[in-house]
């Protein structure tokens, strides 16, 4: 399943390549791309119960998900 992630605080690309490593930790997601102009990152998940261990990660990275979308 893809989703899309939308994150407050990127500013740079260092910001977008931190939050990518955050989110290619987490056991079940791969295939991840930040989009630092546009706020979010793309990525495959092997099931919707990741979304708790999404905004962990990347709260942990110093940054804010505003939401989470199915895609």
């Amino acid at each position: 399943m893809r989703k899309k992630v939308l994150i407050e605080g990127m500013t740079c690309n260092h910001c977008a390549h931190h939050v990518a490593e955050a989110l290619n930790e987490i056991d079940g997601v791969s295939n991840v791309a930040v989009k630092l102009e546009e706020n979010y990152a793309l990525l495959d998940v092997e099931n919707n119960d990741l979304d708790a261990a999404i905004k962990f990660a990347v709260d942990e990275a110093g940054y804010k998900v505003v939401g989470i979308e199915g895609l």
